[in-house]
């Protein structure tokens, strides 16, 4: 497993973030396709928390003691328990570009990581350091092309209605 290029990866992901959103206005920070549809806002809270309290210690764990287990998450839950509609957008892409900092100062203090090092999950089986380390680069992806599809969106919603099919369709 590539660490260095991982690491970069993650890094171009959270400059990948703030470019896309660092000069919205709160209007497009927190505005939903949908009721059931999280705002960039959330989408960016939901990824400052899965940093912290996830992908990192998580994969900290699996490789330091794998039999240990894991903490449990709600990331779904989380949006409306944490409130993240109600935060302030600077301050929270602040907290993921700080947490991501955080992350990639502890990979980057790795010394020969056992990628194959593999937690027992009891729902999704067997986990390897390697694969969470690669989902954890995925989950970055996944949230990228969903700040990219709101935008697209928004766009879209503000021609009155309009639709932005001559660009391609999503």
């Amino acid at each position: 497993m590539n660490l260095d290029w991982y690491r970069a990866r993650l890094q171009s992901h959270a400059e990948s973030v703030a470019a896309l959103t660092i000069s919205l206005d709160e209007t497009t920070w927190r505005w939903r396709f949908a009721s059931d549809t999280w705002s960039i806002l959330e989408i960016v809270n939901h990824m400052a928390d899965e940093e912290t309290d996830d992908f990192r210690i998580r994969l900290r764990l699996t490789l330091e003691d794998p039999a240990q287990p894991w903490p449990g998450i709600d990331p779904v839950a989380w949006v409306t328990d944490r409130g993240y509609q109600e935060r302030a957008p600077g301050q929270s892409l602040a907290r993921f570009i700080s947490a991501r900092a955080e992350s990639l100062a502890w990979l980057a203090g790795l010394d020969a990581p056992d990628w194959a090092n593999t937690y027992a999950h009891p729902l999704l089986g067997d986990i390897s350091a390697a694969d969470l380390f690669t989902s954890w680069h995925a989950h970055d992806l996944l949230h990228l092309r969903q700040i990219g599809h709101r935008l697209y969106q928004y766009a879209a919603a503000e021609t009155d209605g309009g639709v932005a099919d001559y660009a391609g369709p999503w």
